[in-house]
């Protein structure tokens, strides 16, 4: 680009868009900008709409998701954003720590142990059916990371309530079904309700079609493989920096292994946290309420 033409983009205003073009679709590929992760668009007003379909697992892979616990807040040292040892099944300083406060019997301790509980992430591969915002996406694999919600419809796919409907596995190339992901803004947050499946039907008629598609997906155990997370010793070191409490011991909660594992007061907490902290209705996209607490 010569330097006239730089100067006559100025004018125009065209470098600029070019530049909030780019941030946002930074944004929207996440913080680590992998562009094997594909994430709905939405409007100003929050509302977005595409039709994904969920796929089986890849090859050498026994499941066709992941899942994934993590944990995001802000302390007076930094904010701590790390895997949770739990996703293994072993035991994690945050977890102790959040079993601990809660525990302790005061309003405060029960407050901070909302702020850093758990956050639950599903990692599936997709193909790209309609994406009216990106069409440049469709007929593509991706990764997808989505919550709770969009999983409990999963579920209730495979697991129908009532004995007229049909169950689907939403993950098969032939017996399957796209999903409608529809988003919304609701108390300024993102809900995904009016998302549903669309009739069953194979994605492709062509079988070396979607044998290619097959081969396309990405590797889902990696998400989850030791090399993920961060040493018990290490993760502990980071939470103490960041809540600045220097060589103060964490102390292990006697009985509470896992935040959510359904014994007593651990339990407790899920159910208080879960009233307490707005649902964003897909807790892989948590972007919002992060961004008040880092405002706090």
């Amino acid at each position: 680009m010569s330097f006239a033409n730089l100067k006559k983009q100025s004018k125009l205003g065209s470098l600029t868009a070019k530049l909030v073009k780019e941030v946002e679709k930074m944004n929207n590929n996440g913080a680590t900008g992998d562009d094997r992760l594909w994430k709905l668009d939405v409007d100003k007003s929050g509302n977005g709409y595409a039709v994904i379909r969920f796929l089986p697992p890849p090859d050498k892979e026994d499941l066709p998701f992941v899942k994934l616990y993590s944990h995001a807040f802000q302390g007076p040292g930094g904010w701590y954003i790390e895997n949770s040892l739990t996703t293994l099944g072993q035991k994690d300083p945050v977890s102790e720590y959040n079993s601990e406060l809660w525990n302790n019997g005061t309003d405060a301790g029960k407050e901070t142990a909302r702020k850093q509980k758990r956050k639950l992430t599903y990692i599936s591969n997709i193909y790209v059916v309609k994406d009216p915002a990106n069409p440049e996406n469709e007929g593509k694999v991706f990764l997808y990371k989505f919550g709770k919600k969009i999983f409990d419809k999963l579920t209730a796919a495979m697991q129908p309530e009532f004995e007229d409907e049909e169950a689907i596995d939403p993950f098969d190339f032939w017996q399957g079904a796209n999903f409608k992901l529809k988003a919304k803004n609701v108390a300024g947050y993102r809900n995904y309700d009016s998302s549903e499946f669309a009739a069953v039907t194979p994605l492709l008629d062509d079988d070396d079609a979607l044998e290619g598609i097959w081969k396309k997906q990405y590797s889902l155990e990696e998400f989850v493989a030791a090399d993920q997370f961060k040493s018990y010793d290490d993760l502990k070191k980071r939470l103490e920096s960041v809540l600045r409490v220097g060589s103060t011991r964490i102390q292990p909660t006697e009985d509470l292994e896992h935040e959510d594992d359904g014994r007593g007061s651990a339990e407790e907490l899920v159910t208080a946290a879960t009233q307490t902290t707005p649902s964003t209705e897909d807790e892989d996209d948590a972007l919002s309420y992060f961004a008040k607490l880092a405002q706090e």
